[in-house]
C-alpha cells in the first residue's frame, strides 16, 4: 500500500543568498505520466507536492528486494536562469523532503543553454559499492595534520575517483554536504538514534579528511571525493530529507574522537550487508537503535572507546551558539545577534517580518521572525532558537552578507572586453579583474572554488580557472586566453543582470557614438526599467545611438537628473539603483 509524503522545491542563487521567485516547477510521476505544476513564492519555495512511496517497512528490512522509495522527475524553468532537469528524485513513505536547487544565471550574448541535468543514482544501500574506504584508521593518520580541528565553511568534493582528472570539483557548504551524504547513504525512515549515529560517523570521516589534508598532501586540489571506494556518497542535485536536514543543522559541528586524541576519528563504515568492514555497519545501527541504544552507545559498539566532541570554530561563521535555547523572555547579547542577523536576512528574504527595536529582548516580534525563518528553511517551527536554528541563521547570514560584499569590492568594467593571455606568475589589474569575475561566479556555480582577488596569478587562481574551464567546456589548461576571457565575461554579465550585482561606474562618460559592453549593460537595464516606467524601449546592441539617447533623456527627466542624454556617474548609479528596485 502506497503512502503519501510531501516534496518541496526551494530555489535560490548565490549560495542561498537570494531566493528565485516566479520559477515554474513541473513534477512528473514516471509510473503514470501525471504532471503537477507549481510556481515558487517570494521565498523561492513551491507549495508541497503530494507524492507517493512504497510501504515504510521495506526501508527497515535489509533483505527486502522491492525498491523502498518512490521515484519522480522534475523540470525547473526560471526567467534569467538556465533550466534544470532532475531525474530519479527519491521519496519515502511518511518522510517529507526538499530539493534545494542552486539556479545558475543565464550567460549574456548566448542562446538559451540546455541547462543542467541531474540523474540521481540509487541510494548507496541499494548498490554494491566498492570496498570502502581506503586510508588509515590509527589515531594520527599519515599526511599533513592541522593544529586545530575546525568545521570548514566549504568542502571541495571531487566527483569521481581521485586520479580521474576529467571529473569536476564542487565546492559546497559543509552542512549541505553532510545532509546530501546522509540522504544518499542511509534511509530517513530509520530510528532517529540510528540516523544520528550514522551522521556522526559521516561528519567525523569528512573532518578527518580535512584535518589530515589527506588529498592536498598528495597533490590534489580537493578535500574529498564522492567515490565510495575512497570516500562518501555525495550526489549533486539530489533531494534532502527534512528530518535528516534538521538533525544535521543541530549536530554538524560534533565529531568522534578517541579520548586524548586531537584528530577526528577516521570513522570507517559500510552498509554491513553487501560490504563488511572493521568499522560501523549502517544496517547494524538500525537493530541497535531498535534495541534502545543511544547514538554514543552505537558508536562505541563499533569503534570502541570514543567520545563526541564539538568543534570550537566554524570558519567564516560569525558567532557560536550561546549554549542554551533562546525563546520568549530571553535577553542579552545573543538575542541581539539573532535580531540583527534576521533583519539583515530579511532584505533578501522579505517574507521575514521586521524586528524592531533590536533591543536584545526576545519578544513576540522576534518569535514571529524566527517562526517565519524556520518555515522557509525547513526547520521545526517552534519559535525557539536552539542549536539547529542558530546554526542555520548564521549560515544564511554569512551567505547574504558575503554576496553583498561582492558589489562593494567590485571592479569597474573596462571600456572594451578584456583580452590578452594570462597564466600563473602574471600580475596586474587584468589578473585582478579575472579573479573578481571568478570570485563572483563561484557564488553561483559550486564547481568553481572561491578565491580572493589580489592581482597575483598564483596556484589558487590557476585551480579556479581550471574549475571554470571544466564547467563551461573549455580546455582545462589554467590559462586565461581569448576563449576563457569571453566565457568569463559572458557568465559574469549574466550574473550581474540576474542578481542585480552592483557594477561601479567605469570612469568614462557614455554618450551618443559610444560602443561596448558598458553601453550594452546600460541598454539592458534601461530596457528592463522601460517595462515599469514611461521611458522608450531600446535595442540592446552595445551601440549608443539616438534611441538610447532618447531613453537616457527620458530617464533623467523622470528621476530629476540633468537631461543631457549622457551617462555620467550620477546617471549610471541611478539607473543601477532603479534596476535593483524592480
Amino acid at each position: 500500500m502506497q503512502r503519501s509524503s510531501s516534496l518541496v522545491f526551494q530555489l535560490y542563487s548565490g549560495r542561498e543568498a537570494t531566493p528565485v521567485q516566479g520559477a515554474i516547477v513541473v513534477l512528473t510521476d514516471p509510473r503514470t505520466g501525471r504532471r503537477t505544476t507549481f510556481t515558487t513564492n517570494i521565498s523561492g519555495r513551491t507549495p508541497p507536492f503530494r507524492v507517493c512511496a512504497p510501504p515504510q517497512e521495506l526501508s527497515l528490512d535489509p533483505e527486502a528486494q522491492a525498491l523502498p522509495y518512490g521515484l519522480y522527475d522534475a523540470q525547473v524553468l526560471a526567467e534569467g536562469f538556465s533550466p534544470v532537469t532532475i531525474r530519479g528524485i527519491q521519496v519515502f513513505a511518511g518522510v517529507d523532503s526538499v530539493v534545494p536547487l542552486e539556479m545558475n544565471p543565464q550567460p549574456v550574448d548566448r542562446e538559451q543553454e540546455p541547462g543542467e541535468v541531474f540523474e540521481i543514482p540509487p541510494n548507496a544501500l541499494r548498490t554494491t559499492p566498492d570496498q570502502q574506504p581506503i586510508g588509515p584508521e590509527e589515531d594520527v593518520p599519515a599526511g599533513r595534520v592541522l593544529d586545530t580541528v575546525y568545521i570548514p565553511r566549504y568542502i571541495t568534493v571531487h566527483l569521481g575517483a581521485p586520479s580521474d582528472s576529467s571529473a569536476r570539483n564542487m565546492t559546497v557548504d559543509f552542512a549541505h554536504y553532510i545532509k546530501n551524504v546522509a540522504s544518499s547513504e542511509i534511509y530517513p525512515t530509520w530510528p532517529e538514534n540510528a540516523i544520528r549515529a550514522n551522521i556522526y560517523a559521516q561528519i567525523s570521516f569528512a573532518l578527518n579528511r580535512v584535518f589530515t589534508e589527506w588529498y592536498p598532501s598528495r597533490g590534489y586540489s580537493f578535500n574529498i571525493t564522492n567515490h565510495t571506494g575512497y570516500d562518501q556518497y555525495y550526489v549533486p542535485g539530489r533531494n534532502i530529507f527534512t528530518n535528516i536536514s534538521r538533525i544535521v543543522d543541530e549536530i554538524f559541528t560534533t565529531y568522534i574522537r578517541r579520548p586524548g586524541a586531537l584528530n577526528p576519528l577516521f570513522a570507517e563504515y559500510c552498509n554491513g550487508t553487501t560490504v563488511t568492514c572493521a568499522g560501523l555497519s549502517q544496517w547494524g545501527t538500525v537493530s541497535l537503535a531498535e534495541a534502545g541504544y543511544y547514538p554514543i552507545n552505537i558508536l562505541r559498539r563499533y569503534y570502541g572507546n570514543v567520545e563526541l566532541v564539538q568543534a570550537r570554530q566554524v570558519r567564516n561563521i560569525e558567532s557560536s551558539y550561546p549554549g542554551s535555547p533562546l525563546q520568549m523572555g530571553s535577553r542579552g547579547a545573543a538575542v541581539r545577534t539573532i535580531q540583527r542577523q534576521l533583519n539583515r536576512i530579511r532584505r533578501n528574504y522579505p517574507a521575514l517580518p521586521a524586528i524592531s527595536p533590536v533591543d536584545g529582548i526576545f519578544g513576540s516580534n522576534t518569535r514571529a521572525a524566527v517562526l517565519a525563518f524556520q518555515r522557509i528553511f525547513n526547520l521545526t517551527q517552534d519559535g525557539i532558537v536552539g542549536r539547529g536554528t542558530w546554526n542555520r541563521i548564521s549560515n544564511i547570514y554569512v551567505a547574504v552578507t558575503r554576496l553583498a560584499e561582492l558589489g562593494g569590492e567590485s571592479e569597474p568594467l573596462p571600456e572594451t572586453r578584456p583580452g590578452g593571455v594570462y597564466r600563473q606568475g602574471d600580475r596586474g589589474p587584468y589578473v585582478r579583474l579575472a579573479q573578481y569575475f571568478l570570485r563572483v561566479i563561484s557564488n553561483y556555480y559550486y564547481s568553481v572554488r572561491p578565491i580572493q582577488p589580489d592581482g597575483i596569478f598564483g596556484p589558487a587562481t590557476k585551480n579556479a580557472v581550471i574549475d571554470f574551464q571544466k564547467r563551461f567546456g573549455l580546455t582545462p589548461d589554467g590559462i586565461i586566453g581569448p576563449a576563457t576571457w569571453s566565457s568569463l565575461y559572458d557568465i559574469f554579465m549574466g550574473i550581474a543582470n540576474t542578481s542585480g550585482l552592483v557594477i561601479p561606474y567605469p570612469g568614462v562618460l557614455l554618450r551618443e557614438g559610444s560602443r561596448g559592453d558598458n553601453v550594452r549593460l546600460m541598454q539592458e537595464y534601461l530596457q528592463t526599467i522601460s517595462q515599469r516606467y514611461d521611458i522608450p524601449s531600446v535595442a540592446i546592441d552595445g551601440i549608443f545611438g539616438p534611441s538610447t539617447r532618447r531613453a537616457v533623456v527620458a530617464f533623467q527627466n523622470l528621476f530629476d537628473l540633468p537631461a543631457d542624454g549622457i551617462i555620467g556617474r550620477n546617471t549610471w548609479d541611478r539607473i543601477i539603483t532603479v534596476r535593483l528596485l524592480i
